[in-house]
């Protein structure tokens, strides 16, 4: 079979995927202290290592094919991508990785500075495979959720054209039971040094991700008519959240930040997600806007319920995730002059359908990943010990430190050539403590 401009496109939105987890590494680094940069970008790059795998071997299977009870693909069925071979289905499922991949990174920040890294290596896995691969196969399979689904055939098929039940819904959940779990950082709401260290990391990072979300949400067009609405879209939501963010922190605190800047162009991504190739570029704006203005709010939430969500995951993935779900029910575009959201007249079926798949998704999610957590918090325990925490995650975890600021030269607790260094710099010292000597028996003398 010939490669088609199709496949290729295909190809390429995978590649501006992947390239978006590095960015969230970026992203999500930025914003932790200093101390803890490595290790939060490490628990997205090895996002990638381990769904990688997972994906090859049972995850894509159990998004598709014949299901279990209308919740998840046989994960045999195509086990280790062997029947795929030979077949154009393997770009597919190529691009199906990537997504699987950034939604478990994305939970990462509800946890930065306190989690072992060994905890999320087991966590990893398991999450995915017993948390997105269902949820996929449920709205993108052929699952309960689907036109032909129990659910979606009793109130009607739910639209999530990239992920924001999927996706950003599960992820947002995951990480508010991880946080609730692992309980509250030290000094959480009191110590000043809990802020970004590197701001211009966040802003590379979100940077990076509106780069790959043209791909992200893109890259399942089919025609051209259709892409170009989507890229119009997913250019004007986040632009629009941006403002709209900005807009909110100028009337709260007086002052619009970078950080703000940020958080609003990743807020107005996830909430055009699920709506990107169903609603107008005005839509789209004015979906921007109303996201923007409404996680920028949602940030003070922790604080008010006590749980510690160090990097808003929950405020901006859970909230604009939902709020972009549930906007289909209102702005959604009438196909063929039938449906649509009550903005147009398609009455209220619509928002009833997102309403029901965003609970499932929540309560999914919820469930899971409280079996998950406790069940590692438990046993081999996933918070690190308070003397660690004070320390510093990277150099507890990982021996190294993000930054150096003198010694020898390299960041962490484990030195090459530490012997031969400390050997010279102690023969530096014994040669100016016999000149010194010299010196004053000289001066003795005279």
């Amino acid at each position: 079979m010939d490669l088609t401009a199709g496949h290729v496109w295909v190809m390429i939105s995978a590649a501006l995927v992947l390239l978006m987890t590095p960015g969230l590494a970026f992203f999500y680094g930025g914003m932790t202290r200093a101390k803890a940069a490595l290790n939060m970008m490490m628990m997205s790059f090895i996002a990638v290592g381990l769904v990688g795998i997972v994906w090859v071997l049972w995850g894509y299977s159990m998004t598709g094919g014949d299901g279990v009870a209308q919740l998840f693909g046989n994960p045999f069925a195509s086990f280790g991508m062997s029947g795929l071979i030979g077949t154009e289905d393997l770009i597919g499922a190529g691009y199906g990785a990537t997504f699987a991949i950034i939604t478990v990174a994305l939970i990462s920040g509800a946890i930065a500075d306190r989690a072992k890294f060994g905890a999320w290596v087991i966590f990893v896995p398991i999450w995915v495979t017993l948390v997105y691969c269902p949820l996929a196969f449920m709205v993108w399979g052929g699952g309960l959720l689907s036109a032909d689904g129990a659910v979606g055939g009793a109130v009607g098929e739910a639209v999530d054209f990239a992920g924001g039940t999927v996706v950003h819904i599960s992820a947002g959940v995951a990480a508010l039971v991880l946080a609730v779990i692992l309980g509250k950082r030290q000094g959480f709401g009191k110590d000043p040094a809990q802020r970004p260290h590197n701001i211009p990391f966040v802003m590379l990072g979100a940077a990076l991700l509106w780069f790959g979300w043209f791909g992200f949400n893109g890259g399942a067009a089919g025609s051209a008519e259709e892409a170009g609405l989507i890229w119009v879209n997913t250019m004007a939501a986040p632009a629009a959240a941006m403002v709209g963010w900005l807009m909110t922190e100028r009337i709260r605190d007086g002052r619009p930040t970078s950080l703000g800047a940020a958080s609003g162009i990743v807020a107005g991504l996830v909430a055009i997600t699920p709506a990107c190739a169903n609603v107008s570029p005005v839509g789209a704006i004015c979906l921007g806007i109303v996201s923007g203005a409404v996680c920028a709010l949602a940030v003070g939430i922790k604080y008010r319920l006590g749980f510690d969500d160090s990097l808003d995951v929950v405020a901006v993935h859970l909230v604009a995730g939902i709020v972009g779900t549930l906007s289909l029910g209102f702005i959604m575009l009438p196909v063929e002059g039938e449906g649509g959201g009550l903005f147009y007249g398609g009455g209220a079926g619509q928002l009833v359908a997102q309403i029901v798949a965003a609970a499932i998704a929540i309560a999914l999610s919820a469930i899971m990943t409280a079996i998950i957590g406790l069940a590692i918090h438990k046993t081999i325990g996933f918070r690190i010990s308070s003397d660690d925490e004070v320390s510093g995650v990277d150099l507890t975890e990982h021996a190294e430190t993000a930054y150096e600021f003198g010694g020898l030269g390299v960041g962490g607790s484990f030195h090459p050539f530490a012997d031969q260094v400390v050997s010279q710099q102690g023969a530096k010292h014994s040669s100016k403590q016999n000149s010194a000597q010299q010196d004053v028996t000289e001066g003795a003398h005279s």
